[in-house]
């Protein structure tokens, strides 16, 4: 599994992308990631998620393959459903270093 999502916007407009492949984490790590994904029911959501525009707010893309599955979702911070705030808060907090 590849987890990536990239934030734009903002109100410096500097782009940060963080990824992470499942097969490095550790088992509770990895348990944790795959819950997020299927709490948020991530692969049933659209790829896009519509909302008025908002200056200096952040849009998040989203990219997860998994089981020979991808699917990206992109939505502004406040379009962000909220089942998906913690896999986003999660990455965006995470160690791995940024791209």
């Amino acid at each position: 599994m590849h987890v990536t999502i990239q934030r734009t916007g903002g109100f410096a407009g500097i782009p940060l992308i963080k990824s992470i492949d499942a097969a490095s984490l550790s088992a509770s790590e990895f348990h944790h990631l795959q819950q997020m994904i299927e709490s948020s029911r991530f692969f049933e959501l659209p790829a896009s998620i519509p909302s008025k525009p908002q200056p200096d707010r952040f849009e998040y893309q989203i990219l997860i393959e998994q089981n020979g599955r991808k699917h990206s979702v992109t939505a502004s911070e406040q379009a962000l459903p909220a089942e998906l705030k913690p896999l986003v808060d999660w990455m965006m907090k995470s160690e791995w270093p940024a791209k």
